[in-house]
């Protein structure tokens, strides 16, 4: 996510802060690099334009030029300034009864999936979501809304086999609802492969009877420049309250998100972030602008992990790794954990530095060779690895697709992993022996 922009501006930050003194020739050159680094992430003209221009003019600031590390200065006018243009503060929901949100968007965008993951979102807060099919064009839409609904055991309303009128469908919904103990309604909408005047015409009508709250647009962050435009149009024929940002995690560029919040000027609400269904978070501009920077995300890497890691598992596995009990077991467990929490290059790229680390990658095929390997293992062999014998590794590198050379490596890495937990262990009953300083140092 945005590893192209931000690979970019590092460079050009780092360059900045290795002047002794900032001039005006030093700022120009740098806001025309950042400009082209810009417009190279598919960021909108315009809004590259005025960026820029509200960037130099606080930089070029007497504060500034003052200051004692004028290059560090520059790079916080730039993460204030990238903040506000990716809307300033998160952008809660308005949930007001009757909490009505209706999903729009180009046929491709993730609606469906989008307003499934948002419906899972919702029911982790404490809400009672419901599921809306609205849309009667894509024949298969009502069916992939259904099995989402089930997955996230959500209800669903779904109209009539055959039915044609989105009008009577949302009526029809609005009288199912009254039925169901929900109270925030989840209207999944038609699209099309571009904005024609038949699909602006059908979600005016739809909007006109629900009378939503929301009106979340889902846009394909990929799309660059074009999801700008749709952006543009969808807004301007309905009134959009919010935007929901798909495939954020495969973008490199990122263009779209740091153009549609100033073309629109309505914020981005959540970003899909992966394929899973739970994979949907609120969107923090100053989250994004340090990620975008290099500076982490610390706080999001937090509440990812509280969600994802059971505590008592987390307390065992601990209290393994400190007697130097660590076995396979207690491995592929700790490896589940972290896996839970999403792509591992995502995660990574939460720590604070990591985004410096050039090149830097994580191979998922990788990760799952190993873990194939220790699945491969019968339970003994994962409690007691000291038995994989020659035999044994042939048998398991067969089982698991993998050579005699990976599983050796893996087994070496693993004792070398234990031999380092045995030594922190003795070191702590050490430390634990030695008397303790008293008052007087003695």
């Amino acid at each position: 996510m945005f590893s192209q922009l931000s690979d970019k501006l590092q460079d050009i930050f780092k360059d900045l802060r290795g002047h002794g003194t900032i001039s005006e020739t030093n700022i120009n050159d740098a806001m025309r690099q950042v400009r082209l680094a810009l417009l190279e992430a598919d960021v909108h003209y315009q809004v590259a334009k005025d960026f820029i221009a509200r960037v130099k003019a606080k930089a070029l600031g007497q504060e500034v030029l003052r200051s004692i590390s004028p290059g560090q200065q520059i790079v916080k006018v730039f993460y204030d300034e990238l903040t506000q243009l990716l809307g300033g503060d998160n952008a809660p929901l308005n949930l007001s009864k009757p909490a009505r949100i209706m999903m729009v968007g180009l046929h491709g965008a993730g609606k469906t999936t989008s307003s499934a993951k948002l419906a899972l979102f919702l029911k982790k807060q404490g809400k009672s979501p419901l599921l809306v099919a609205c849309d009667l064009q894509r024949p298969a839409a009502i069916d992939q809304l259904a099995t989402l609904a089930s997955q996230v055991g959500v209800p669903v309303y779904r109209p009539a086999p055959g039915e044609k009128d989105v009008v009577k469908v949302g009526r029809e919904a609005m009288d199912w609802v009254e039925t169901q103990s929900g109270n925030v309604q989840i209207f999944d909408t038609a699209g099309r492969l571009e904005i024609d005047e038949s699909l602006v015409d059908e979600l005016k009508r739809l909007r006109d009877v629900l009378q939503p709250h929301e009106i979340l647009l889902v846009c394909d962050a990929a799309t660059g420049q074009q999801a700008v435009n749709v952006a543009t149009h969808f807004h301007e024929a309905l009134g959009l309250t919010g935007l929901i940002l798909t495939k954020l995690d495969g973008d490199a560029r990122g263009g779209a998100a740091l153009s549609m919040r100033e073309v629109t000027q309505r914020p981005i609400k959540f970003a899909g972030v992966g394929e899973k269904i739970d994979q949907f978070e609120p969107f923090y501009p100053d989250r994004l602008a340090g990620r975008i920077l290099g500076m982490g995300d610390v706080v999001s890497l937090v509440e990812r992990a509280a969600e994802s890691i059971d505590e008592e598992e987390a307390a065992r596995l601990e209290k393994k790794m400190r007697t130097a009990r660590f076995d396979f077991d207690d491995f592929l467990s700790q490896f589940k954990m972290l896996r839970r929490m999403g792509p591992l290059e995502n995660i990574l790229g939460m720590l604070p530095g990591m985004g410096n680390m050039k090149g830097f990658s994580v191979d998922e095929k990788q990760l799952k060779r190993i873990e194939a390997i220790v699945l491969s293992m019968t339970p003994g062999e994962r409690r007691s690895p000291d038995i994989l014998n020659a035999r044994r590794r042939q048998r398991i590198a067969r089982g698991s697709g993998t050579s005699v050379t990976e599983v050796n490596t893996l087994l070496q890495r693993f004792n070398q992993m234990r031999k380092l937990m045995k030594n922190a262990g003795k070191m702590k009953k050490m430390m634990a022996r030695l008397p303790r300083a008293g008052p007087n140092g003695m």
